[in-house]
Formats: structure tokens, C-alpha cells, sequence
């Protein structure tokens, strides 16, 4: 139990940990990068097998709140971004656009928690967007015209539909056949999700470590940039709610500006241009050390 408390309190140990470790280690992350797919889907099978989504439901009954800000965060936002981006660099914009066109971090609602937010809304809008993710990624490529030979709508839908439903139509049978055992080592899961968070970030970094090191003004200045747009999102997540209480603020900020990076790697890796992955890459940097700071904000809002 100590072990799980310090996991938890100290998450952000582990996905700068990632970052070291993929910089000067790298030599197991093209093993490990082959396993970004089932990884992701575990993840999404603890969160969901840790999910009541019955709780959620009751919990949640603004309908109009929760397909406002789906619709904002899976449409809105990465449009007006791409539009923005675009006119200066469309190889940005499409790196942008990727990223900000994925679900809600299936880690949110323990990012909320740490910071004392509504975990039932973080998990609510993340299990909503994740739910939808499979219909509106496509649909957002095909709206700005993004095409490659590598790129299929159809079968980018079928590689978003089996990640997300087969999760959770797993917990849901596994909840039937083993209610007790769930119920017991549950507590555990969101340690267990941070570990494969840092193995996330370890086999994301280090695969890209040759682009990341060859050029390091390239990539500063690239990290920079997704740092503003970070920022960005916390910013647009705090303002996109404001008749909401304060917990709900934080996890609507929480669930628009920490998306599904393992998500946007994966789909990076298979149907992108390799820029595209070094910069999806690259945004692990910001995604892994701004919560902290966003907290110590957060005390005086």
C-alpha cells in the first residue's frame, strides 16, 4: 500500500524518469514500441474495470454540459488550432492536429484527483471521448483534407474501435466473472497505469532519440512550441466551463489539455509521416511536467 501511495503521489517522478531513461537508455524502445497498442489497451481495461459506470451516470446528468464539451474537445478546439497552426507550418498544424483530436487521458481522473477535482466528470468525459474518438479522428482529417498512402479512414477507425471497445467490453465481462477480486486489487490500477505511462514515455523517447539529440535547436525550439500550446489548452479548459464550480473547472482543464498521448503515438507510427512522430513524441515533455506547476496555479484560483 506505501508502494501505491508513492506511486501516486509522486507520478510525475516516474514520466520525468521516462524522459532520462529514453534520452540515455534508449536500447529497449523499439521493443517496447511494438507494445504501445496492447499497453494502451490495458491501461484502458484498469481504468474502465475501475469505472462504476452506473455511478458516473447518476452523478452526471447534465447531458447538454457533457456533448458541449465533447464536441469542443474532440471538433472545436483541434480545428481552430489547425486553422491557427496552418498558417505558418502545416507540418505543425497536422502534428497538432493529431494530438488535440484524441480523448481524454485514460490517466485524468487521477490527475484530478490529485488535484482535488470532480473525478466523476474526468472520468465521464473521458470515457464519452473515448468512446467517440473512433468516429471523430477520422472525420477530422477527412474535413481538413489530410491524405497519405498510408492513411485509411476506414481502417484508422477500425484501429481506434478496437482499442477503445474491446477494453471495455472486457471489463464489463470481467466484472461479471470476478466482482470480488476486482473489487480488491483496484486500488492498485492507477499505479499500474502510471508504470505503463513511463514505459509509454520511455519507448516513445528513445525511439526518437537520434531525431531528438541530432538537432537540438530543432527540437528545443519544436518543445517550446508545444509548450505554448499546452498552455493553451489548460487555459481553454479552465475558461470553456466558467458557470462550473471549482472542482468541475479543474477537471475539465485536466480532460482538455492531458489528451491520449499513447493513443496519438500509436496512430502516429502507423499512419503519419515520421515529423509527425517526432513531434506527438515530443509532446510528452509538456504533458509530463506541467501538471505540477498548474497545481501550485491552481492554489490561487
Amino acid at each position: 500500500m506505501r508502494l501505491i501511495n508513492f506511486i501516486e503521489s509522486y507520478f510525475w517522478v516516474f514520466l520525468i524518469a521516462g524522459i532520462i531513461m529514453g534520452l540515455s537508455y534508449p536500447y529497449y524502445s523499439d521493443f517496447f514500441l511494438t507494445l504501445l497498442k496492447p499497453l494502451l489497451m490495458l491501461m484502458l481495461l484498469l481504468v474502465f474495470l475501475k469505472t462504476d459506470f452506473y455511478h458516473i451516470v447518476r452523478q452526471i446528468r447534465d447531458y447538454r454540459l457533457m456533448s458541449y464539451l465533447a464536441c469542443t474537445f474532440l471538433i472545436i478546439i483541434p480545428l481552430i488550432l489547425f486553422a491557427i497552426i496552418s498558417l505558418f507550418s502545416n507540418e505543425l498544424a497536422i502534428g497538432i492536429l493529431l494530438l488535440t483530436a484524441m480523448p481524454a487521458g485514460v490517466s485524468t481522473p487521477s490527475l484530478t484527483d490529485i488535484l482535488k477535482g470532480n473525478i466523476a466528470l474526468s472520468s465521464g468525459i473521458a470515457i464519452l471521448t473515448s468512446m467517440l474518438a473512433p468516429f471523430t479522428v477520422p472525420l477530422l482529417f477527412r474535413l481538413v483534407n489530410y491524405d497519405t498512402p498510408d492513411m485509411n479512414s476506414l481502417n484508422m477507425f477500425t484501429d481506434l474501435a478496437v482499442m477503445v471497445f474491446i477494453p471495455l467490453a472486457a471489463s464489463q465481462l470481467l466484472k461479471k466473472l470476478l466482482p470480488v477480486m476486482i473489487y480488491r486489487i483496484k486500488t492498485g490500477f492507477t499505479a499500474v497505469n502510471i508504470m505503463i505511462i513511463l514505459i509509454m514515455v520511455y519507448a516513445s523517447i528513445g525511439s526518437q532519440r537520434g531525431f531528438i539529440t541530432g538537432d537540438p535547436v530543432s527540437i528545443l525550439l519544436k518543445i517550446s512550441f508545444l509548450y505554448v500550446v499546452y498552455i493553451v489548452l489548460h487555459a481553454a479548459g479552465y475558461f470553456i466551463a466558467p458557470g462550473q464550480d471549482r472542482q468541475s473547472r479543474i477537471a475539465v482543464t485536466i480532460s482538455s489539455a492531458y489528451r491520449n498521448n499513447g493513443m496519438a503515438i500509436v496512430l502516429a507510427a502507423i499512419y503519419f509521416e515520421p515529423s509527425v512522430l517526432v513531434l506527438v513524441v515530443l509532446s510528452e515533455f509538456p504533458w509530463s511536467t506541467l501538471l505540477a506547476p498548474f497545481r501550485r496555479i491552481m492554489k490561487y484560483l
